[in-house]
């Protein structure tokens, strides 16, 4: 029994994916339960970041990223755009940002 640590890189990198991966999805999950209350401006940040969610999610969320993704650029009203990579540290940022827009 013990504090499990996180030391490696690796697993340090593992833990900040699946912290960020884990509010990613809560917020377009929370999302989708309002769609009706939702600006076509909100509709499409969702919709980009499930795009920039997709290189860091693995398995059958990875596969979804771009269904959600399309599906929320199609409510808003835009074309589909281009899936860019971004940083962990940057859609934790943005993530924040649009919860933030969300609840206004």
């Amino acid at each position: 029994m013990g504090v499990h640590r996180i030391s490696s890189e690796a697993a340090k990198y593992y833990a900040l994916r699946e912290k960020i991966l884990g509010s990613a999805i809560y917020l377009l999950g929370e999302a989708s339960l309002k769609l009706e209350q939702l600006e076509r401006e909100q509709l499409e940040l969702l919709g980009d970041l499930s795009a920039k969610l997709l290189p860091h999610s693995p398995g059958y969320a990875g596969k979804l990223m771009p269904v959600i993704a399309r599906l929320f650029w199609r409510l808003a009203g835009v074309p589909e755009k281009e899936f860019k990579f971004v940083e962990l540290s940057q859609l934790e940022t943005e993530i924040e940002e649009i919860r933030k827009k969300l609840k206004s």
